[in-house]
């Protein structure tokens, strides 16, 4: 059976708890017909990727309620600007919002830990990490003082370091001044501990308008599809890796809980449902696309290099970046609570993936190569 002749099964006879991971029971689905409104962070252009996320879970809902339970996306985003998705939902403008957490660190520098921090998860290691081993329920805890409850709903996998249009020195590499880079989340602050100038509220669009204004001369968004959207590699011709402030970046529904509360308990399994899928949806799409957009972006521009970090720089950023997460956990209990347990199961994770994922990495690839093409 095709998934959406079983999807729309689901939706006949009832709603299955799918996204409780194992419950079995069915729930019966109410009569009553419920309309939110959902704003979100992400361009419109880019619905094959970030936008499918919100996209996903519109249609979905939908689908499984029959139509009684439906979330409005709009184009003009409710007059809701993109990095103020939180507060829009904080104060019920629109009952839901797709965003990512590391937008909003400068309201608790802890709400990174849900999207992605330096030198922290993969995509499967996150979600390891939220679904099993009790991090979604710390976040939850953060997010309840702001009458929020979320939902992992989509994740973009590893990222590239980004876009510069000058090289970074090897050898003579001391610190980064003179770098004015668009980077967010706690990424930004290390940057700016190595001595960079960064700007991580620029999003979307605004990074290819200051980067061709040169307000700045480096930026990172995502990957070599959403990148090339955007028009990141006509810009700049350094193309750095990894992405070691985002080693993969977790985005999610955040819904007023107040109105959350309100759903019948049949509606709260659909949502719970969607976001499952747009997360898992999002990342098979990116692992897809980026695979297909690198091989372009290597054939249409031969003055773009692809360039690894320099090895103190990524020596020095690992050391600058847990020295901040220690000192936030000094003076912040929200971070302390999420930090240490993240950083247990950093440990215990790390440990089996160098024994298996990363192992398999290194005996796939010829080890003369700096990077595998």
């Amino acid at each position: 059976m095709k998934r959406k002749d079983f999807l729309g099964t689901i939706g006949t006879s009832g709603i299955a708890a799918l996204g409780s991971f194992g419950c079995n029971k069915v729930i019966s689905q109410p009569q009553m017909c419920i309309h939110w409104r959902m704003a979100t962070s992400w361009d419109k252009e880019l619905q094959n990727t970030i936008y499918g996320g919100p996209l996903t879970i519109c249609e979905r809902v939908k689908t499984l309620s029959q139509g009684k339970f439906v979330i409005e996306l709009m184009d003009n985003n409710f007059g809701v600007q993109p990095l103020q998705v939180l507060d829009a939902v904080q104060k019920n403008v629109v009952q839901c919002g797709h965003t990512g957490s590391f937008y909003y660190t400068d309201k608790n520098p802890a709400l990174a830990f849900g999207a992605s921090v330096p030198f922290g998860f993969n995509a499967q290691q996150q979600n390891a990490w939220l679904y099993k081993a009790g991090g979604l329920e710390l976040m939850r805890e953060i997010y309840a003082n702001f009458n929020i409850i979320n939902f992992p709903a989509g994740n973009t996998g590893s990222q590239i370091g980004g876009w510069f249009k000058n090289e970074i020195p090897d050898k003579d590499f001391k610190d980064l001044k003179g770098v004015k880079m668009r980077i967010p989340g706690l990424g930004a602050e290390v940057m700016e501990r190595l001595g960079a100038d960064t700007y991580p509220k620029l999003i979307g669009k605004e990074i290819t308008k200051a980067l061709k204004n040169e307000t700045i001369n480096a930026a990172e968004w995502i990957g070599p599809y959403d990148d090339q959207k955007l028009g990141l590699n006509k810009l700049a011709n350094y193309y750095y890796f990894p992405g070691w402030w985002e080693p993969s970046t977790t985005l999610e529904l955040q819904v007023n809980k107040s109105e959350w509360k309100k759903l019948p308990k049949a509606y709260q399994e659909i949502l719970w449902s969607a976001c499952v899928e747009a997360n898992s949806n999002m990342l098979a799409s990116y692992n897809h696309l980026n695979s297909v957009a690198f091989q372009v972006l290597k054939l249409k521009n031969k003055k773009i290099k692809q360039i690894g970090f320099p090895n103190n720089l990524l020596k020095e950023a690992k050391k600058v970046a847990f020295d901040l997460y220690e000192e936030e956990a000094i003076n912040n209990s929200d971070f302390r609570r999420v930090y240490f347990q993240w950083k247990d199961f950093r440990q215990q994770i790390s440990e089996i993936y160098w024994l298996t994922e990363e192992a398999f990495a290194r005996t796939n690839f010829n080890n003369k190569d700096k990077y595998p093409i």
